[in-house]
């Protein structure tokens, strides 16, 4: 699909520290795709309240992800990346959705309820969450939400929404965004083997380098076939990693080396530590720079806070409008 004329949406919730999992999983495909169409990359610093109530935390944590992402080759030249809180008409439509969005559409959300089973608190935020997250897509008029599948339920919510609105209102009110499903999403294997997730604590850290970065990698799980015997790589937490890092060839040579014996997990996990080293040594040195000039990272956000609520004012107006809600002052955009 060409993506010149395609406005892109996506956001990231600032929830803790981004990983290698956030980084294969998402930001990857956003760095790549803010180049080639007009994309709108938020923090979703209001998403985050659903489950951190650490007011110190959610600062810290939305500073890393701009740092993150701006030292990973983000260009806010190319695209707007702002901070969720700086666009009020998110919230302001959040709830006008809401007087149209039956319970029982929230009832079905299949991520509420995994949320609530893996221990959150059923707060009515964490119920309503999809209301917000359609906000944030529909509020800057987006044709392409890029998304894995198993996220897509809180597209076609969003999308539900729209189109109740348009329904109610008038079809051109709101428009339907897309799904840009990413087929190629990686599973990001832990150190324990399951979803590299915050929630297990089994994550490497894109940024952890030095000793806290092999610790990390040398506590990766595997099994106790000797280091003389074959070992199925498929079957490795390692080689599924180094997968993710290695070039063609090299990935050939060290599958060949687990087969023929001799190649212990330990030299697997120091090539997956020279491979990570690598990947992110630019990146690294990147960040240390910009994290000595955090106003200048603020500035960048502040620029793309402006142009992103320029554009979602011009469809508040659409939406206040139709819906008579009616204002005595003067909107600032």
């Amino acid at each position: 699909m060409n993506l010149t004329d395609k406005t892109i949406l996506s956001g990231i919730t600032p929830s803790g520290r981004l990983h290698l999992g956030n980084y294969f999983g998402a930001m990857r495909q956003h760095l790549q795709m803010h180049k080639e169409g007009d994309a709108f990359y938020f923090i979703a610093n209001y998403h985050s309240l659903t489950a951190l109530a650490d007011g110190e935390q959610v600062r810290e944590n939305s500073l890393h992800i701009a740092l993150d992402y701006l030292a990973l080759g983000l260009d806010p030249d190319r695209s707007t990346f702002f901070l969720q809180s700086d666009v009020p008409q998110v919230t302001e439509l959040a709830w006008i959705l809401g007087t149209q969005c039956p319970v029982s559409l929230m009832e079905k959300g299949v991520a509420y309820k995994d949320k609530v089973a893996s221990g959150l608190s059923p707060n009515i935020g964490l119920f309503t969450y999809p209301i917000l997250q359609a906000a944030d897509i529909l509020i800057y008029d987006s044709d392409l939400v890029p998304v894995g599948a198993d996220q897509k339920q809180n597209l076609e919510i969003c999308r539900d929404l729209a189109g109740k609105l348009n329904r109610v209102y008038g079809d051109e009110l709101l428009k339907l965004p897309e799904p840009w499903i990413v087929k190629e999403v990686a599973v990001v294997p832990g150190l324990d083997g399951r979803k590299m997730s915050k929630s297990y604590d089994n994550t490497i850290g894109i940024f952890e380098e030095g000793k806290a970065l092999k610790k990390r990698v040398m506590a990766i799980e595997t099994d106790s076939t000797p280091l003389e015997e074959p070992k199925d790589p498929e079957s490795c937490n390692v080689f599924a990693l180094i997968r993710l890092f290695a070039e063609e060839d090299e990935l050939k040579e060290i599958a060949d080396n687990y087969r023929n014996g001799g190649y212990g997990y330990g030299d697997a996990k120091k090539d997956l530590l020279a491979m990570i080293n690598r990947t992110f040594a630019e990146a690294r040195e990147r960040r240390k720079e910009l994290a000595k000039h955090p106003d200048d990272v603020m500035d960048i956000l502040r620029q793309g806070g402006r142009k992103a609520r320029f554009r979602a004012e011009m469809v508040m107006e659409r939406v206040r409008s139709a819906t008579g809600i009616l204002s005595t002052m003067k909107r600032d955009s």
